[in-house]
């Protein structure tokens, strides 16, 4: 597919939609929006920082003298345990609502303000992973939580309110709509070829070398074939499993690796702390074994030329279908030879 010069689309495996790739647009002279370069914090504690540990939060609370990961409510909880009492539910109507419970918790990476997760040893990841392990079976033990949703949004550029290293976490009644999609493709694959679809799609992937970024003995990094955003990469591990709560001690080393070695190409890319949206997609969790599920990790950073030119998704990406100027074969080899 390297070798693909004019525009075509690509179909999308795991949630059946298409995506435009236009090689040729990469040329094209920009006279755009700028976006402005954040300078990193430039101390390991900041007092006015409600993250920090000691440090007061806006709701008024104190953050413990913490000196790993700490997880806490969110103060500012986009969903909340108890349903609305004042939403009726009808059958059919062109005008539905339904109620939706759910519990939002935010999850410190680390005490240092300073740090990003490309800049922490192994043993700090390794406690995140294990952290968000922890949060995905405490959160998946509550009955009517069925999606338990990692995510870590990083840069002012994909709306962090925080420089200080965090991400959240999201247990919510129903399956989000990308989780829906996921699952019913991985499913349709299941049945059709009585095998996991990112199980084949990954040993293709092995075998064709064109889009891996890194590797390791546990997880495979790579841009994916279908990859909407400039430089997205997906987080696969080789032995399928649904879950992080799956991993053994050696893949969640792995794993912990994986994360600080891809961070640290994407921070090396343009020379700055790549933002980015990030986010675990396991299986869900309302008690049913999912065979169909393989665990993995979404990275979708906007940033496309340069450390201030970003890819926008307007016009025809909203009202048709998403489109990319940079290969997927391109993007790979650029952050692979870092």
């Amino acid at each position: 597919m390297a070798s693909i010069k004019g525009s075509h689309r690509r179909l999308n495996r795991l949630t059946g939609e298409w995506v435009v790739v236009s090689p040729h647009r990469t040329a094209r002279p920009w006279l755009g929006q700028i976006e402005p370069v954040a300078a990193p914090p430039q101390r390991s504690h900041d007092p006015d920082c409600y993250l920090c540990p000691g440090n007061r939060r806006a709701n008024g609370e104190q953050n413990p003298h913490y000196t790993t990961t700490f997880v806490f409510q969110n103060d500012y909880s986009a969903l909340r345990p108890d349903p609305p009492e004042d939403l009726s539910e009808p059958v059919d109507s062109l005008l539905t609502a339904q109620h939706e419970r759910g519990i939002c918790r935010v999850i410190c990476f680390s005490p240092r303000h300073d740090l990003t997760v490309g800049e922490m040893d192994c043993t700090a990841i390794r406690a995140i992973v294990d952290a968000w392990a922890a949060q995905y079976e405490e959160l998946s033990a509550i009955d009517w939580v069925r999606h338990v949703q990692i995510f870590e949004n990083r840069g002012a550029m994909m709306g962090a309110s925080n420089p200080h290293p965090h991400g959240q976490l999201w247990g919510t009644e129903h399956l989000p709509n990308e989780a829906l999609k996921e699952l019913a493709q991985q499913r349709a694959y299941l049945s059709a070829h009585n095998s996991c679809l990112l199980c084949d799609y990954l040993a293709l992937e092995l075998q064709q070398q064109e889009r891996i970024v890194c590797a390791n003995d546990y997880f495979v990094a790579l841009v994916p074939f279908w990859a909407m955003w400039p430089f997205e990469t997906l987080v696969l591990p080789r032995r399928h499993c649904g879950a992080l709560t799956d991993l053994s001690a050696e893949e969640r080393d792995g794993l912990a690796w994986m994360l600080q070695h891809l961070n640290q190409r994407y921070d090396r890319l343009f020379q700055v702390t790549f933002p980015y949206s990030m986010g675990f997609h396991q299986r869900p969790t309302d008690g049913d074994p999912f065979p169909e599920w393989h665990l993995h990790a979404h990275f979708y950073p906007p940033l496309l030329r340069s450390a201030t030119i970003r890819k926008f998704m307007v016009g025809y990406e909203m009202l048709g279908e998403p489109q990319r100027d940079l290969t997927p074969e391109e993007a790979a080899a650029r952050l692979r030879a870092l």
